[in-house]
């Protein structure tokens, strides 16, 4: 290490001289407590440290300590199931070591050195590799499959296998590229700030399915997309990542609070192991990371945290998983780099956020994508991201809001006076929108109904409708509604409280399968055009806001997923109740 000197302390900034040979970027250690730092800027003889930890009580005079190479994340088995705060620290190693506060300038390695894995080989002596190949297997959860993979910039002819029990940095495979024979481990590093290579990005192909109605039908996102939530306090952000977290049927789910309180990321941290995954009924630790940093923590560590929680991803990406990420909430994000541009002088843009705060966003959300992967076996991967966005009073029009739009594909818009309804997800339906209808639609014409784009449509139509007619009853009443127009009213309300609308606390209406969300709305419709029939033909419009079937459509949504074979029958019902009627 090449050391220099602070010359000054400026909260989470510190400036140093006597670095000669660091570049930008590169991780140092900074004064006695060798707190964890990273130059952000050179002018000069004069480096300019962001320190993750808090920096009361350092002075002048004491020394720093350079590595000469950039912040790592540490990528291996032990990821999985796995709590850190933003510079990947293991928090309940540090809680077990130094009890419920952290000491400054705490050191733990991110993975357990001791613990130790079964290596199951797949590549044979005398193989030919390149990088991203596969070399091997761990069991590292009941639902994850670690695949140990050739690092970036080693290809050549395997040489010697372990088929061992091993730690993570236990030698397992010898690779001779010709010049030189690398030994590899189970343990990988990786710069947070630079993107993992691919060998190409395709279009995405299938959706994220989430459980959440609002979103799987009118709004969806796909496996490789990005979608953004915002809304102001008290609307459901927080929710809405955490059912997303919970239900969405990615394959890993990476959560990053960057900033957000202490008892939102507790909450998280007390349900998600006693929460069963819908598909194996394990525990969703079993394939969850989460990145705990809190608004108590340093300002500093939120910037650090988003391009940890993303380095994860892609590392799990490149093992050919599709991984969600959670990034609660980008603002607070945004707001560290507002400070520390203020500390280093910089011109400000909108209301003091950095003039590059738009590259910023934009740099992360394509860090998303479906991807064919590197390696010989060209396989497929996949990373979805959702960030929360908190505007100072729900203001849309604010610059991390406006910077976040020009890049995701995917508006959550949340709407305060519809969580005071207790309408939650409270997703406003006329203001959001998606632009991965296309994608869905195409895909559940094959797996799920062919129908399914004209019933969606047929909805947001009806929706729409309600929206002008509300209008209209502010100035004349309801009571000067056509027929036609007073059913639309009853439907659209349906369409909201049976269908948008949902429990998260309930057990069977937390989580919604495509199939019976499509059966959900297509009762709904159909009891529409049925009802446009008997009007038709003169039946009061009491009557048939009266039929019994009514009761069941009000209900289907709490029929349990193993008994989808009951929908039939109340479309049945509904047709000869409203037969009835008309004869």
């Amino acid at each position: 290490m090449k050391d220099g000197s602070i010359i000054k302390v400026s909260g989470p900034l510190i400036l140093a001289k006597g670095l000669k040979g660091t570049k930008i970027y590169d991780l140092v250690y900074v004064g006695n407590a060798k707190l964890f730092g990273e130059v952000v800027e050179i002018r000069g003889s004069i480096y300019s440290i962001q320190v993750y930890e808090e920096t009361e009580g350092t002075q002048p005079g004491e020394l720093v300590y350079s590595t000469n190479e950039p912040f790592m994340a540490e990528l291996g088995p032990g990821l999985i199931g796995s709590i850190f705060d933003g510079i990947q620290r293991p928090l309940p190693a540090l809680r077990r070591e130094s009890g419920d506060f952290m000491l400054k300038g705490s050191k733990l390695s991110p993975l357990d050195r001791e613990k130790k894995y079964d290596f199951c080989p797949l590549v044979k002596i005398d193989d030919k590799v390149i990088p991203g190949d596969i070399l091997g297997t761990v069991k590292e959860s009941n639902l994850i499959s670690h695949k140990i993979m050739v690092p970036f910039g080693i290809n050549g002819t395997v040489v010697e296998i372990s088929a061992v029990e091993a730690t993570i940095d236990t030698t397992i495979v010898k690779i001779d590229s010709g010049t030189e024979v690398f030994s590899i481990s189970m343990c990988q590093k990786w710069p947070i700030r630079q993107p993992r290579r691919v060998s190409k990005k395709m279009r995405p192909q299938e959706p994220l399915v989430t459980g959440q109605r609002v979103i799987d039908m009118f709004f969806p996102v796909v496996k490789g997309g990005t979608a953004c939530v915002p809304g102001p306090f008290g609307s459901g952000k927080t929710v809405v990542q955490h059912q997303l977290a919970k239900w969405s049927d990615a394959d890993i789910i990476v959560y990053i609070g960057c900033g957000e309180r202490g008892n939102e990321m507790a909450d998280v941290l007390l349900e998600l192991p006693e929460l069963k995954d819908p598909k194996s009924g394990e525990s969703l630790m079993e394939r969850t990371i989460l990145i705990a940093n809190t608004s108590n923590m340093p300002v500093a560590a939120r910037e650090a945290s988003i391009s940890t929680g993303i380095t994860i991803a892609e590392y799990y990406r490149d093992m050919g998983y599709s991984v969600a990420v959670m990034a609660d909430s980008t603002s607070r994000w945004a707001e560290a780099m507002r400070e520390m541009s203020g500390r280093l002088q910089e011109m400000p843009g909108d209301e003091g956020f950095p003039s590059y705060l738009g590259s910023r966003l934009a740099a992360f959300y394509e860090r998303s994508g479906n991807v064919i992967c590197i390696g010989s076996d060209k396989r497929k991967g996949s990373i979805s991201i959702i960030g929360a966005v908190s505007p100072p009073g729900g203001d849309l029009s604010e610059p991390v809001t406006q910077e976040t739009l020009r890049v995701v594909k995917v508006f959550w818009g949340l709407d305060d006076k519809l969580a005071y309804q207790r309408h939650f997800p409270a997703i406003n339906w006329i203001t959001s929108y998606s632009l991965y209808h296309d994608i869905v639609d195409e895909y559940a014409a094959i797996n799920v109904s062919p129908n399914w784009k004209e019933i969606r449509r047929k909805a947001m139509e009806l929706l729409k409708r309600e929206a002008d007619l509300e209008e209209l009853i502010r100035f004349v009443g309801v009571d000067t509604l056509s027929d036609n127009d007073r059913l639309i009213m009853e439907v659209s309300r349906m369409i909201r409280e049976d269908f948008l609308r949902q429990n998260a606390f309930d057990s069977i209406d937390t989580y919604t399968s495509l199939e019976k969300e499509h059966l959900i709305l297509d009762l709904i419709i159909y009891y529409f055009h049925k009802a446009n029939e008997a009007l038709k033909s003169n039946v009061e419009l009491g009557r048939i806001f009266q039929i019994p079937s009514r009761e069941n459509i009000a209900r289907s949504e709490l029929i349990p997923e193993d008994r989808l074979f009951q929908f039939p029958d109340i479309k049945i019902e509904i047709k000869n109740e409203i037969n009835e009627l008309i004869s």
